[in-house]
């Protein structure tokens, strides 16, 4: 099983539940997460790194070099195609397809992408071709062409109803399968949570694999005890 982690937006938590899932997966069968874009990345002896790929190495039992896991990391914690820009990278969609397509993804029992920010990240500022979107401009792209299904992570907080609508919508007319999505309790002052879960539950289309409380220690094993893999959408 493949799927795409997409999120509602930036700091939904796609790496908590990326990683919580793996760490549920890894208890049944080979595992392995890979992030193939990030910025904000930490200069080390070994190169840039970043957080969140890290993570998903750790909870990953299939195990490969850092380069096959996060091959585009950038320094500066801004939007990956003005930070490729600034060191002189141009991305596309074709150019993380063939890297992810090199993996072996289809040989292990259960991997992920995991994305960057929300569903339609730009990956370079050719944006338009003539009047049209530029397919190969978005990260998007790469799971359509992959035919990954998605687990959308929604960061339940003021507005999420809307992101997280609007973003179904966008994957829905992209063709792709929701597979099933998270509810990620990321602001702890949210008032009347219950309510807006229930709005979630009755408007998304795809099965809630669990729904993440604010944790106190944010770790993918505590994470873990609050999410079901057999809710997963198998088509």
């Amino acid at each position: 099983m493949r799927y795409f982690i997409a999120g509602t937006d930036t700091d939904s938590g796609k790496t908590l539940v990326a990683s919580s899932l793996l760490h549920l997966a890894s208890k049944q069968g080979s595992t392995l997460g890979v992030k193939p874009i990030a910025s904000g990345c930490e200069q080390t002896p070994e190169g840039l790194r970043n957080g969140d790929a890290l993570a998903l190495m750790a909870e990953s039992n299939v195990k490969l070099t850092y380069d096959k896991v996060n091959p585009f990391a950038f320094a500066s914690a801004i939007a990956p195609h003005i930070a490729a820009k600034e060191v002189g990278i141009t991305l596309n969609a074709d150019l993380v397809t063939a890297h992810l397509k090199a993996l072996p993804l289809d040989e292990v029992d259960f991997a992920l992408v995991e994305g960057a920010g929300g569903w339609r990240l730009p990956l370079n500022h050719a944006l338009r071709v003539q009047d049209k979107l530029n397919p190969q401009a978005f990260l998007s792209t790469v799971a359509i062409d992959l035919q990954l299904p998605v687990i959308l992570v929604v960061g339940v907080k003021l507005g999420c109803l809307n992101h997280a609508l609007l973003t179904q919508e966008a994957i829905q007319a992209d063709g792709v399968n929701i597979a099933g999505w998270v509810a990620n309790c990321v602001d702890p002052e949210m008032q009347v949570t219950d309510e807006n879960l229930s709005a979630l539950t009755a408007l998304m289309d795809a099965p809630c694999l669990g729904v993440i409380p604010h944790l106190t220690e944010c770790s993918s094993q505590n994470a873990a005890q609050y999410l079901d893999l057999t809710k997963l959408a198998l088509s």
